[in-house]
């Protein structure tokens, strides 16, 4: 390594120069890199969905959702397969193996779909995949809205919009030319009203006619097309022959034959029903503010696309198509992902300023040198362009986790240790000119191995985090590459770039003179250090007693996952019986909505419900479920509340008083969203109950239920509303049927048609729309009246349908869930006031007391628990692993066991000051404080090896054991505490920031710097105390070539 500092100093100007050249690689890389506010955790899956608009829940789970899991069980890497089953909708969600391939796993499904669909009977539907999105896909949302809108139940004329109106609006104009842009792979239009062609028809004149159901849906579906007879030829011109047969109106439809009498009558359509547009039968629909329905889209983003520029071209394209909408009709935006990642990274990007400038500012008060402070200031920025480009390289996104914990004064250790020694060295030799490049080199080389070591060692400390899977993985490794990228730049820097610089800002000589902190703080010192080494014994004995303090302390904290990430809105859950119909669900929401918006004026911006599911059904809800989005003002502007947790609380209250009878639980749009994709579940918690049977699964759930329920901290408790969707059963009576002539399929034509059978589509231009035959109202109002409804037998008798099949109200399930081909009823909970872990602790004691499962049925823990369990079931095998590492490095550099095992003696004194930190703070345990403890055992370690290094190159020199101690470690006080101060104070912003973002970066700042604290009083008082008693003869440790070779370059003696 002398040679390689030596060639740096002679050829400074090409380091110089290579430096610039990566610095500008950096700047490109940057421009280029990646924003979003989070990392998105979703884990690796694809969603099968199929409509099947006829069936129940348990038909569904029958007919479709078991054929789609039976063929995608068997598909490599798969880790597990769920289902929901629902009226009309079966979503099956099949996850895969982190690392794999998003399009390989598409593909496998896709190849699977084909024998899916053919084992599902035909008219139930045809799965198909979601689109290819995330749980951070839903980047922007916005409502289509006219103004002024036509009065409910009022007549459509030109001078109001309806719902209809605007959905074709969204559907034709708005969303049509969004998809192509780049990142945007679906726009899913929620709420309003789909336009169709309907075929309203009469039965009474349809039976006095003699005609079927059956010949209406012939009739339209053969005058509905066209064809092409090829060309001919006339006068050497090719003219094409087209057929043209489509509807294109209201009168096309009415206009169609439907038969012809003897007497050479046509019957048509008009005749016998009403035409008219209508909309199509739905499962979802959206409110916004109190004041009724409207129609709103969100843009999904595809999955790794960056959110940013997405969001920034999706808000230019709907700019520009402002510009064509009709008169009334604006588009206003109320959610933007672009605002939560300029919060964020503006967190981000405040933290890493104002800890640079307090590193810089630190560094310059500690050196006393201001060309040394601005050498070692220039590793930040060069080291923070490197990791733009491994950040680029290994496809890691700029965001709170990769850019949010990078702390410089940990990046510029080294370079501090080299340049504190280079000062040094100068001021004493005095040397000037040429003699400036040997003393750079010699002081350089004096410390390269501790720096190199010392370095090396914070890295392995990061390795643990590379091994982390799942949300936990997908959430910090971004973060252990930023930091591994910015260490290991730092490094190289600091010995060539440092070393290069140095040899040019000093070729005038320094005379150093100690600056005013370094003698206060060597003043305050010296007594320190003559009482540890003078009382040894209380000093050692101090330090055990503090460790096991720290150890009870550790004992008694709880633990969670990771902390809340504001995101400055809140995504209420509404669950209402599952007998509710969608009109009472919005008139529900909109009580809801004025309540809200009455009771916090100053702290509500916008309230937007949205209620069951829209047509592309990736989040796949009943009509009973509303998803209220609360968009907030700006925090300073409130005031009946001070924090987001008194407005939850606030909100609450305010609803049980003025809308009971609803269930409801609180979350955030993103990660409501997330914890659903990842576990299925929406809340912090999920018990989850297996079983065959659906009455048992109901009342063993009501008595767990009814457990968690008593504990303390259990918030938003809901189970699954397995029962309750009232049902009318139309079962064909086949022997009445053979008697009448009739066949099965009349009798579900008839069914078929209370709520809509397509039977074509109608073109205008490009749009297209459903052309659709359905019962005038007043023939499916009621049971009675649909019992009434005249079949056509084929003797020409008209039998109501009453006689061959029986119709009966009955109670079926509301929803099938299913995990590994079980069904599973979910009972979700929310954890305030106290720490998952105990929280969980305690449920499973009293489960396992008073839960009273039957037999066949059997609880599993899931949601944030489980993420939880597996991170720290990973860490405890891998932190070991690093831990060892760590001791066989030190070993390693030393050629001893002694000095490796006092420096060792600093990892568990610095996680005193990390657990009393937390504690004093009232934080739990957390993945994000293990994190902080990681990387705090690596820098407590390097302060230990620059000072016994320095200790021990002093007892080469001759020196007794306990003067080389207190020589060494009052010699190397200014850089122990510079490296200390500069990584602490780094982390300062972190640890003090309310900003958006902040939550997840606090407890590691506070583990780092809570164990610097104690880690620095360690290494400057109870390490040499430690070694003046424990250290032992250097010369009897190493080999004689390792001493004299260390011994030349201690004397300043140039090698032979």
């Amino acid at each position: 390594m002398d040679r390689f500092v030596a060639f740096c100093i002679r050829h400074r100007f090409l380091v110089i120069f290579g430096v610039l050249l990566v610095g500008a690689l950096g700047v490109r890389a940057a421009q280029q890199l990646p924003i979003d506010a989070v990392p998105d955790v979703t884990n690796v899956q694809v969603q099968v969905l199929t409509n099947a608009p006829s069936l129940g829940p348990v038909e569904v789970e029958h007919y479709v959702t078991v054929p789609v899991e039976t063929v995608m069980s068997g598909l490599p890497r798969v880790e597990e397969v769920r289902s929901l089953s629902r009226f009309g909708l079966s979503a099956v969600t099949v996850v895969f193996e982190e690392g794999t391939n998003i399009y390989f796993a598409r593909q496998m499904v896709s190849e699977r779909l084909t024998e899916a669909r053919e084992a599902i009977p035909e008219g139930y539907g045809s799965p198909e995949m979601g689109p290819i999105s995330t749980g951070l896909g839903e980047i922007y949302q916005f409502e289509v809205r006219g103004d002024p809108m036509c009065p409910e139940g009022g007549p459509d004329t030109e001078s109001c919009y309806t719902l209809m109106e605007l959905r074709t609006i969204l559907d034709w104009y708005v969303a049509f030319q969004l998809r192509p842009i780049p990142g945007v792979v679906e726009v899913n239009s929620f709420g309003g009203e789909l336009k169709t062609y309907e075929v309203q028809v009469d039965p009474a004149r349809l039976n006095a006619l003699g005609l079927a159901l059956g010949d209406v849906f012939e009739a339209l579906q053969a005058n509905n097309a066209n064809a092409g007879g090829g060309y001919i030829v006339r006068g050497g011109e090719q003219r094409v022959i087209r057929g043209e047969g489509l509807i294109t109106s209201l009168d096309d439809v009415g206009n169609v034959r439907v038969t012809t009498r003897r007497d050479g009558t046509a019957i048509y359509i008009k005749d016998i029903a009403e035409v008219a547009f209508a909309p199509m039968i739905r499962q979802g629909a959206v409110t916004r503010d109190g004041r009724g329905e409207v129609v709103t889209a969100s843009v999904m983003m595809l999955m790794g696309a960056n959110s940013g520029e997405v969001s920034n071209a999706v808000r230019e394209r709907l700019d520009e198509l402002a510009l064509g909408l009709p008169p009334g009709v604006t588009i206003e935006t109320y959610y933007d992902r672009s605002v939560l990642v300029d919060r964020t990274i503006r967190t981000v990007a405040t933290n890493l300023i104002e800890g640079g400038i307090l590193v810089i500012v630190v560094l310059l008060l500690m050196l006393g040198n201001l060309r040394g402070g601005l050498l070692v200031a220039a590793v930040i920025p060069i080291s923070l362009l490197v990791t733009f480009i491994s950040m680029r390289y290994f496809g890691v996104s700029g965001n709170l986790m990769s850019l949010g914990a990078l702390d410089f004064g940990l990046i510029i250790d080294g370079a501090i240790v080299v340049v504190e020694n280079v000062s040094r060295r100068l001021s004493e030799s005095g040397a000037k000119g040429d003699e400036v490049k040997g003393e750079v080199r010699r002081a350089t080389s004096q410390v390269i191995r501790p720096v190199l070591f010392g370095t090396a060692i914070i890295m392995i400390v990061y390795i643990p985090i590379l091994t982390l899977q799942g949300i936990e993985g997908k959430m910090f490794t971004p973060m252990a590459i930023a930091v591994l990228s910015a260490l290991a730049a730092a490094l190289v820097l600091a010995v060539t770039f440092v070393p290069a610089g140095a040899s040019w800002l000093f070729r005038r000589g320094l005379s150093e003179k100690e600056p005013f902190l370094a003698r206060v703080a060597r003043r305050l010192y010296d007594p320190a250090l003559r009482f540890a080494l003078r009382f040894r014994a209380w000093v050692i004995a101090g330090a055990i007693a503090a460790m096991a303090l720290g150890g009870i302390v550790a004992s008694t904290m709880g633990a969670e996952f990771i902390p809340t990430l504001d995101e400055g809105a809140i995504a209420m859950q509404a669950v209402r019986p599952p007998s509710v119909s969608i009109e009472e669900s919005v008139q529900a929401t909109g009580r809801i909505e004025r309540a809200l918006t009455a009771a916090f004026p100053d702290e509500i911006e916008t309230i937007i419900s949205r209620t069951g599911r829209a047509e592309i059904a990736t989040d796949p809800m009943g009509v009973e479920i509303s998803d209220i989005y609360i968009m907030l003002d700006p925090i300073s502007e409130w005031t009946r509340v001070t924090s987001k947790t008194e407005l939850v609380a606030a909100i609450e209250e305010e609803l049980e008083l003025r809308v009971p009878g609803q269930n409801y639980s609180f979350s955030q749009p993103i990660e409501l969203r997330t914890n659903e994709l990842i576990s299925g579940v929406r809340s912090d918690i999920a018990v989850n109950l297996y079983g065959p049977d659906f009455e048992e699964l109901e009342r063993t759930s009501a008595r767990v239920m009814e457990v968690i329920n008593s504990i303390e901290g259990a918030a938003d408790v809901n189970v699954d509303q397995v029962a309750g969707l009232p049902a009318l059963r139309i079962i064909v009576d086949r022997q009445a049927a053979a008697r009448y002539g009739i066949n099965a399929a009349e009798v579900l034509d008839a069914v078929s048609s209370i709520g809509g059978r397509q039977v074509g589509v109608v073109f205008e231009g490009q749009r297209r729309f459903a052309l659709q035959v359905r019962l005038k109202e007043s023939a499916r109002e009621n049971p009675d009246a649909i019992e009434r409804m005249l079949i056509s037998a084929p003797g020409g008798q008209r039998i109501p349908l009453g006689q061959v099949a029986r119709v009966m109200l009955d109670e079926g399930p509301a929803v099938v869930s299913r995990e590994s081909a079980q069904r599973r009823v979910t009972i979700q909970v929310n954890v305030r006031g106290r720490d998952i872990a105990s929280f969980v602790s305690e449920a499973q004691e009293r489960l396992r007391e008073e839960g009273n499962l039957p037999p066949g049925y059997f609880v599993t823990w899931g949601g944030q628990f489980e993420n939880l369990q597996a991170a720290t079931s990973r860490l405890a095998l891998a932190v070991p692993a690093a831990l060892l590492l760590i001791f066989l490095l030190l070993y390693t550099t030393f050629g001893s066991l002694r000095p490796a095992l006092i420096i060792y003696l600093n990892i568990p004194m610095a996680a005193v000051g990390g657990v009393l930190a937390l504690w004093i703070r009232g934080m739990p345990f957390s993945i994000s404080a293990a994190v902080g403890f990681i990387a705090l055992s690596g820098i407590a370690v390097l302060n230990g090896v620059v000072m016994v290094t320095y200790i021990r190159d002093l007892q080469r020199e001759g020196l007794s054991l306990m003067d080389a101690t207190e020589k060494g470690a009052r010699l190397r006080l200014r850089a122990v505490l510079m490296t200390a101060l500069t990584d602490g104070i780094g982390f300062l912003p972190m640890a003090i920031s309310s900003t958006a973002g902040a939550e997840v970066q606090r407890p590691l700042a506070t583990v780092v710097i809570g164990g610097l604290v104690t880690a620095t009083v360690l290494t400057l008082l109870v390490l040499p105390a430690v070694y003046s008693f424990l250290g032992g003869d250097v010369l009897d440790e190493d080999d004689a070539t390792d001493h004299d070779d260390l011994e030349r370059r201690a004397t300043n003696t140039p090698p032979a």
